[in-house]
């Protein structure tokens, strides 16, 4: 099926991870023009970049606004305009803490890490809107904004307020600018990672973390980008603004399978 993205001007945030590689592989594959930004892995999206014929790559801190602005005048430069922002970029908390032992420094440097760069990120995009007219935008949350996540209160909220009030916002504020703009959101669940591909080899894990999906397996970066792929598309998705697509196997906050011990 004709996804209408050929030519199409893409910024994929957060490039240099699993997902938002696969995002910018795929976006590649539809016939886009695509910038990688990366943070920490530099090398990471340089290889990406050559991979993809030369992409362009533009590195920054996307907690700084003044960083944020960089990547997008930059982006704007090398593409001559955007069409669609992926914003993936963010950060799991990799140790679990419950909330009363949760330190505020570590809350709001998650909140940042993952909530405020989405807001920066999104800001910048709409600026462009603004002045183009068009444009589409797809954020990444998480089934912990869905379902929360114990020990990652931090983390589960960053990610719900990005779900829920961010996104039912700026679906509505968008059209102010963009009579079709339109924006969306995709949840991945339990996905293979760099940052998680060294503890999903182990087959115990991978069977408690299934118990409540339908579908017990995890999912690969490639499930993911596929679904921003389709949403960011105004020929797929063209009538789909405001909505939620969980790339989870089926999760539920309940056990489905009752393993026996």
């Amino acid at each position: 099926m004709e996804t209408g993205l050929a030519g199409k001007r893409v910024l994929v945030t957060g490039a240099s991870g699993g997902i938002g590689g696969a995002c910018a592989r795929e976006f590649v594959g539809e016939g886009s023009r695509v910038v990688i930004h990366y943070h920490e892995g530099r090398e990471r999206a340089e290889a990406l970049g050559r991979e993809l014929g030369g992409a362009p790559i533009v590195g920054g801190d996307l907690r700084d606004e003044d960083a944020v602005d960089e990547l997008f005048r930059r982006s704007v430069d090398e593409l001559s305009g955007l069409d669609v922002c992926v914003a993936v970029a963010g950060k799991w908390p990799e140790e679990d803490v419950p909330l009363w032992e949760l330190p505020l420094e570590r809350w709001e440097a998650t909140l940042r890490a993952n909530l405020t760069i989405t807001y920066l990120t999104a800001r910048a995009f709409l600026r462009e809107v603004e002045r183009n007219g068009h444009g589409s935008l797809v954020m990444i949350g998480s089934t912990a904004g869905l379902f929360g996540e114990a020990g990652h209160a931090d983390y589960a909220t960053a990610k719900s307020a990005i779900v829920h009030g961010l996104l039912l916002s700026l679906k509505n504020e968008i059209v102010r600018v963009a009579p079709r703009g339109r924006v969306n959101v995709v949840c991945p669940g339990w996905t293979e990672s760099p940052m998680t591909r060294t503890t999903l080899t182990d087959p115990e894990l991978v069977r408690r973390v299934t118990r409540t999906m339908a579908l017990r397996k995890v999912a690969r970066p490639e499930d993911v980008a596929r679904q921003v792929v389709v949403l960011a598309s105004d020929e797929l998705s063209g009538h789909v603004t405001g909505q939620v697509v969980t790339v989870a196997g089926g999760m539920e906050g309940r056990l489905l399978h009752h393993d026996p011990k």
